[in-house]
């Protein structure tokens, strides 16, 4: 058997984003967005069943018996932080830790656009991260939570599962539960933060109708919410929200949407070109109210161009900075035009016959 310890030591050293444990192969990193096999022996199914056996809670052991998979938070000393995910596959199991980095980055670490800063000091509204797997939400979120703490004093209540930076007191009093553990679920967690003088609460994951519902209704009625879906593109995830709901209440929450949304960032993870590492691209909607009228009458496709014109209100399409980031040499074309949501127009952008 694999020593877990030391392979999560080593993924920290490498400064991997992932470490993932596979029957047929020896443990993969990922680096820089790319899978690269350790000089180490082939796993078997008793390798990664006894890593399995050593590294689930014990609270979590009948959970992964009857489903099949369990994710989970795990330490390893004061180093790092792993997000867990083990799950059976083909009658073995495999196992991937994603590595959650321990230091806080700033605005101009990660990109994040200064003016971003003026929505966080927002006494209510809803604020959207969103973007596939892996694309950094959580950390963006992390650097907005941050901000807030280090410059104002709120009470801020995160919701997370599992709970990935851990955030110190500083002028903010900060509250965080994680699912499972301090709470049995997001929904109720929710419901329960209403209570509990927030003026901040981060949802790590807007994952059922009822936590949505809630969520929306909270920023209505004088609570700052942020929260991450799994969206690409801002219009995108408007769509996704409203669908989420019956018929018959769609057009309640367009409304709600509408007066209650204050922004959504929508970011991708690329990797660089001009040395080791990723970085993020952003797509910016700031609500307006040409953008409310488009939300309220169901017209999103019309966001797009809103986006495209409001600049000077610190809006960005995501396919103007993958432009960007091309023409300062950060990333390649072939990154550029497959994450580009206008192929053919990126195309044309770049000169690319």
């Amino acid at each position: 058997m694999p020593d877990i310890h030391q392979l999560m030591r080593f993924c920290a050293e490498q400064n991997a984003s992932d470490l993932h444990l596979a029957v047929g192969r020896p443990p993969v990193l990922r680096q820089s967005g790319r899978l690269k096999s350790l000089d180490m022996d082939i796993l078997t199914a008793g390798d990664t069943e006894a890593v399995s056996t050593q590294i689930i809670p014990e609270r979590l052991r009948e959970e992964f018996q009857e489903l099949g998979s369990v994710d989970f938070g795990m330490g390893l000393e004061d180093i790092a932080r792993f997000r867990v995910s083990v799950f059976r596959q083909q009658g073995c199991v495999g196992i991937v830790m994603r590595l959650i980095p321990s230091k806080l980055l700033s605005f101009e670490q990660i990109g994040l656009p200064e003016n971003v800063k003026d929505l966080l000091v927002k006494p209510r509204g809803l604020i959207l991260v969103t973007g596939p797997t892996g694309s950094g939400k959580t950390t963006t979120l992390a650097t907005m939570i941050d901000y807030v703490n280090t410059h104002f004093d709120r009470h801020i209540i995160t919701i997370e599962d599992p709970i990935e930076y851990r955030h110190s007191h500083k002028k903010s009093v900060i509250t965080q539960r994680e699912v499972g553990t301090d709470t049995p679920g997001f929904s109720e967690a929710m419901r329960r933060a209403l209570r509990q003088d927030p003026d901040i609460i981060l949802l790590g994951e807007m994952r059922d109708l009822e936590t949505i519902s809630t969520a929306i209704t909270a920023a209505e009625t004088g609570h700052l919410v942020m929260g991450t879906l799994h969206t690409t593109g801002t219009a995108r995830t408007v769509d996704r929200i409203i669908d989420s709901f019956p018929p018959d209440q769609q057009e309640q929450v367009r409304q709600q949407l509408a007066g209650g949304i204050l922004a959504v960032l929508s970011q991708v993870l690329v990797p660089r070109a001009d040395r080791e590492g990723v970085v993020a691209a952003f797509e910016i909607m700031i609500n307006s109210a040409a953008i409310a009228n488009h939300i309220r009458k169901g017209a999103t496709f019309k966001i797009y161009s809103e986006i495209q014109t409001g600049k000077r209100r610190g809006m960005r399409l995501l396919d103007d900075h993958l432009l960007e980031l091309y023409r300062d040499g950060f990333i390649s074309d072939e990154h550029a035009l497959s994450l580009a949501q206008r192929t053919a127009e990126m195309r044309d952008q770049i000169g690319i016959q």
